[in-house]
């Protein structure tokens, strides 16, 4: 087996891969070619002179305590027929997470076709990507905006206003991309059906609405951001008036102040969710890339970990904790007080599992009253939220 970077001459081979795991049309989209997408690395692997398996990390920054850490977003891992149940995926995922440390990509992401895969290498549920399925006829019925909004479609000089809007709310939800990096293309914001922004004072924007008409009797929309209850009102009136010309509102559930306080959602309701899972790749530099706002509220404290992680072998052994002037760092040594395998790091990082659920899910052990600092230190169990798939 020969592990190597793509390149672009395999762009045939590694379509039709791809074209097989997930489906497609046979011939070889220009846009979904490998070499036409921007913000990436990956990697392939060689079997009897064909590329037998493919893997690629696209370069995101994700949000967790109100800063961006530098995430590998591990998509697009797929294997050839033949190449299948010969350790080829398990062979590209151990190169990759060098890789990632390498580039400074201290976390990664994944949404799970084969979660047992992932978990054998580290990955853990971690957050929840959502839609709910809704009547437009829900949303005339909510309360109006005290002053009813103007809004207007978005131009080109709108988008770093938009971008802008989107950093006030998605810093406040952990799981968030900040859609800075190279992955993302802002221009292509304007060819959706939908982009109408409420404008603020001095070429800000208040709140926008992102969306799409199917084909179907549905209204698909991406985003709803709001930097206010009166705004969200607002884009919430615009959603209602496709009532009489669209049977369904798809939405996308991506903040929690809007779903959770200002919806008013029937008893049975669809909400679809393609979870994802988050690994710590580089446990000190992901320590010292996250914010931690609850560490401010601490007294100086510190808990001893070992880490058990036989695929990233340099973060693997005890580690201390240190919390000390709002600030949280990782240090090598203590004594191992509690003990983490792989799997554990990622929800405890993200905040999504607190020490409880860890060890009735068999993840750690050890002075668990020791390891109450790890709650403290994320405010666990909390949900967190992407709004983007890969």
């Amino acid at each position: 087996m020969i592990i190597r970077p793509p390149r672009d001459a395999d762009d045939e081979q590694i379509y039709e891969i791809g074209r097989i795991a997930f489906g497609g049309p046979r011939e070889p989209v220009p846009e979904r070619l490998w070499s036409k997408y921007p913000g990436w690395y990956g990697l392939v692997a060689e079997l009897d002179g064909r590329i037998a398996a493919t893997l690629k990390v696209r370069e995101y920054r994700q949000f967790f305590g109100g800063s961006a850490v530098r995430m590998g977003g591990l998509a697009s891992v797929a294997v050839a027929p033949a190449g299948r149940g010969r350790g080829v995926a398990t062979a590209l995922l151990d190169a990759a997470m060098p890789e990632m440390r390498d580039r400074g990509d201290c976390i990664s992401a994944l949404y799970p076709t084969v979660p047992s895969l992932y978990r054998g290498r580290g990955w853990e549920q971690t957050g929840n990507y959502e839609r709910v399925a809704l009547r437009p006829e829900l949303f005339a019925l909510l309360p109006k905006p005290a002053e009813r909004p103007l809004l207007r479609r978005a131009t080109e000089s709108d988008l770093a206003a938009i971008h802008d809007c989107y950093l006030r709310f998605a810093r406040t939800v952990d799981g968030m991309l900040d859609r800075s990096t190279a992955a993302f293309e802002p221009e292509k914001l304007l060819e959706l059906d939908i982009v109408d922004i409420i404008p603020g004072v001095d070429g800000t924007v208040r709140g926008y609405l992102t969306g799409e008409r199917s084909e179907f009797e549905k209204v698909v929309v991406h985003d709803l951001v709001a930097d206010d209850r009166e705004t969200a009102l607002g884009l919430f009136a615009n959603l209602g008036r496709w009532a009489g010309t669209s049977e369904e509102i798809s939405l996308r559930i991506n903040d929690p102040g809007w779903w959770q306080l200002l919806m008013a959602l029937p008893v049975v309701h669809d909400v679809h969710n393609h979870p994802w899972m988050l690994r710590v790749v580089d446990l000190p530099a992901a320590v010292a890339a996250r914010g931690w706002p609850n560490a401010a509220h601490l007294t100086p404290t510190s808990v001893d970990i070992e880490v058990v992680d036989e695929h990233a072998p340099w973060q693997a052994g005890r580690h201390r904790l240190v919390v000390d002037g709002g600030k949280v760092v990782c240090e090598p040594g203590g004594d191992g007080t509690v003990r983490l395998p792989a799997r554990a790091l990622g929800p405890w990082y993200a905040g999504s599992a607190d020490t409880a659920m860890l060890r009735r899910g068999g993840l750690i052990e050890g002075d668990l009253a020791a390891a109450r600092v790890l709650d403290l230190l994320t405010g666990a169990p909390r949900l967190p939220r992407m709004a983007d798939s890969f």
